[in-house]
């Protein structure tokens, strides 16, 4: 028989059990089975991620998972964040909320996944609740999807922003402010100077041909090297169908700073401005020590 203390302690123990498996939770990434409680169709699984991008694989649905995406450090520039999720086009077996307070507003239908359309909303909207549909089958049933944090343009509300395509966040068919241009050259995924060689128009945006002659930072290979003697980089940006966007000269005024940000794989232009207004822009920050980074413009 077990002491008063020695139940207290296994007590205590199991507790910290508990609190590091709901720890360990934090992950960025999840992957779970309906199957661990099938025949409890009403069970809810509660997940945290806190990490910028990840995704989650649900095999075999039943029941329901609410799934809290979190940042993984607090700052006053969290409230500001946006998710972005992207379904797999084979996603099928539940449906896809927002849950804020125990009120729920359907995101994403099953029938809706299979179009891997890109859907944002504002973090401070709540948790995703993703319900499963109930089938006599579950078998062959798998609903999934990446994830990404995403950090909203300055002057977008809360909830404005709920099923808004991932490059509507940056508002790329709007004129950037001169500190968003500033802040946008050291903090974007990629920053080159070059031209536009071609737009192309896909079924809902534009693919872009950027001409780079001078690539000051790229995260991921969205420009690719024309080869050692030859210092130009090429590469496609997307944009919204609706910015009407030219090819431009080669040379002089014809030049853009590029910048812009990669989601999912595909390269989302930014701010856009002609070089020589960025040179100016730069240039006037420099002498009043505002500059948030240095740029070898030379």
């Amino acid at each position: 028989m077990l002491t008063p203390i020695l139940a207290y302690l296994l007590s205590v123990l199991l507790l910290c059990r508990i609190a590091f498996s709901q720890y360990s939770s934090d992950q960025c990434s999840w992957k779970g089975s309906g199957l661990t409680h099938e025949g409890h169709s009403r069970d809810v699984e509660q997940v945290y991620l806190r990490c910028s991008q990840g995704s989650l694989h649900w095999l075999y649905p039943t029941g329901a998972v609410i799934v809290n995406l979190r940042p993984n450090t607090l700052s006053p520039a969290a409230a500001r964040l946006s998710v972005c999720i992207k379904p797999s086009r084979d996603s099928h077996g539940a449906n896809i909320y927002l849950d804020r307070a125990g009120k729920l507003r359907l995101l994403l239908r099953e029938q809706d996944q299979a179009q891997g359309k890109v859907t944002c909303f504002s973090i401070q909207e709540g948790s995703l609740f993703i319900e499963a549909i109930p089938h006599r089958d579950i078998s062959k049933r798998i609903t999934s999807f990446q994830y990404e944090l995403v950090t909203e343009r300055t002057g977008a509300g809360a909830g404005a922003l709920a099923g808004v395509e991932p490059q509507a966040l940056s508002a790329p068919c709007q004129p950037c402010s001169d500190a968003e241009v500033l802040l946008a050259v050291c903090t974007s995924d990629f920053v080159g100077r070059g031209t536009i060689q071609g737009v192309e128009q896909e079924a809902e945006q534009l693919s872009v041909t950027v001409a780079i002659s001078r690539l000051y930072r790229q995260k991921t290979q969205v420009f690719v090297s024309g080869g050692v003697r030859v210092r130009r980089w090429t590469g496609r940006v997307r944009m919204p169908r609706q910015c009407g966007v030219r090819p431009g000269p080669g040379k002089g005024d014809g030049d853009f700073l590029f910048t812009g940000s990669v989601r999912f794989g595909e390269a989302w232009m930014g701010c856009a401005p002609r070089y020589k207004d960025f040179l100016r822009l730069y240039q006037e920050a420099e002498q009043s020590g505002t500059n948030p980074c240095h740029v070898d413009t030379d």
